[in-house]
């Protein structure tokens, strides 16, 4: 592969990651139960109201950092825009801090109650 084609499949790799995060993250921020019907998020019975705070919390976050970023960059990358790519790595940056903070989580309450 040349260095152009590789950049070309991570672009295209961050496209589809950023319809993704519109699919799993930004419809669930405004309407929970819809990301539920979906198959993106778990129904309150299985996660507690806590649960669903948490989620909705990763989702709005996501609509208002990761997701605008994203697609700023991807876009101002496709340009050749250096402030595209800044924005490109400000994204993944994110994409790789929320599920280490998740994980964190999951491990750390594996033997809490409730």
């Amino acid at each position: 592969m040349t260095r152009r084609s590789d950049f070309r499949l991570l672009e295209g790799l961050g496209w589809l990651l950023l319809i993704y995060l519109i699919y799993s993250q930004a419809i669930p921020a405004f309407n929970y139960d819809l990301g539920v019907e979906m198959g993106t998020h778990d129904p309150l019975a299985r996660v507690t109201e806590v649960g669903v705070a948490f989620w909705k919390g990763f989702a709005i976050g996501d609509v208002i950092s990761c997701i605008p970023l994203l697609a700023a960059g991807l876009v101002g990358h496709f340009l050749k825009s250096h402030g595209g790519r800044i924005a490109l790595a400000a994204a993944l940056d994110i994409t790789i801090y929320w599920p280490i903070v998740a994980l964190a989580a999951v491990v750390s309450a594996q033997d809490a109650t409730g």
